[in-house]
């Protein structure tokens, strides 16, 4: 199925994710909030009779602020038979919703992609041996260097809150070895560029790896032995941005939380966590549902809940769609700013 551009409408390319779990639930009720511009459209990327059964089961649970999918525009792909449900078949079914929105996205040059969330293990169980979203959006563009950035506007104050990581979903034991001077210098590079289009000098924070950020070598000798050279470096040749760090990490978030609330307060504009959990704990802690996972130095902007699937909550009907409304507002305010693209 080609898709060319009728109109000069933005569109948004929508990927249901896991269908056992909460996306397609959370995805019916965003689209029919009164947050999201009326001038924007929607491709569903997904089983249009599993939208309809969710839609139809939900009603029954007595919601009725749903978007109708009989309503909506969705390129219907039927890979999860009646008689075939396991894990498997749900991993095998999202994985193939995101290499086609990816293939969708790419034929439409005024767009952007959001990606419900699907489960690892999963995608492993079906044969699909990547480690996340980010990885396969990656491959998909043949871009070697690209960031996992999670990001959110403050509705008390309009500040921005960013947060990249350095290492993404790899194990702990794994990020000390994976950490090194060009990985900091890619990362403080793609960092640079999306902080730019919100300011012409930004400042920037890096958490230090060990806590106290190695005490000098007490606590761990990774930032005495090259992060604090390799962020002085970087910094040379970047002097427009303000770079503060390696920072105790047990600290480093503190001006994020008054920066949430407050106005009137000392800001910055990212920070540079050294692995997953690092930046997703104090991101989640303050930011709560406002919080966007977003992919940087794609050649189109991709964005996504900052949650899981919930198979827990699954099909109760209690799932929020804030962080989906988020993601897709997110991804409208990034595409207005080119700055932020490569070539699509």
């Amino acid at each position: 199925m080609n898709f060319k551009i009728t109109n000069n409408k933005f569109k948004i390319v929508l990927s249901v994710g896991d269908e056992s779990g909460i996306g397609p639930e959370i995805i019916l009720k965003a689209l029919c909030s009164n947050e999201l511009p009326r001038n924007i459209e929607f491709i569903l990327v997904g089983s249009k009779i599993n939208l309809q059964n969710t839609y139809m089961h939900l009603r029954s649970l007595g919601l009725e602020n749903l978007a109708n999918p009989n309503s909506l525009e969705i390129h219907d792909i039927e890979i999860c038979s009646s008689d075939n449900q396991s894990q498997a078949s749900y991993g095998n079914s999202s994985f193939y919703y995101l290499t086609k929105a990816i293939e969708i996205v790419k034929q439409l040059p005024m767009s952007a992609l959001v990606t419900g969330p699907i489960c690892k293990k999963s995608w492993s169980l079906a044969g699909h041996y990547f480690s996340g979203q980010t990885e396969v959006l990656a491959k998909s563009c043949g871009v070697k260097n690209v960031g996992m950035l999670f990001t959110a506007k403050s509705p008390f104050t309009g500040w921005r809150f960013n947060t990249l990581l350095a290492t993404t979903h790899i194990a702990l034991s794994e990020v000390p070895k994976s950490l090194n001077t060009r990985l900091i210098h890619s990362k403080l590079d793609l960092f640079k560029n999306f902080c730019n289009t919100y300011s012409e000098n930004p400042i920037l924070k890096v958490a230090g790896l060990n806590p106290h950020a190695g005490e000098e070598g007490i606590l761990g000798n990774e930032e005495r032995d090259w992060l604090n050279d390799s962020l002085i470096t970087w910094n040379k040749k970047n002097k427009d941005i303000k770079l503060l760090g390696p920072l105790s990490p047990d600290s480093c978030w503190n001006s994020s939380a008054k920066a949430w609330t407050h106005k009137n307060t000392d800001k910055h504009d990212g920070i540079l966590a050294m692995y997953h959990d690092q930046g997703l704990i104090p991101m989640k802690v303050i930011a709560h549902n406002y919080s966007v996972n977003t992919t940087i130095g794609l050649p189109f902007i991709r964005t996504s809940p900052d949650h899981g699937t919930g198979f827990d909550i699954a099909g109760k009907g209690i799932a929020q769609s804030q962080s989906m409304i988020e993601a897709i507002k997110t991804a409208i305010d990034m595409t207005k700013n080119s700055n932020l693209l490569n070539t699509h």
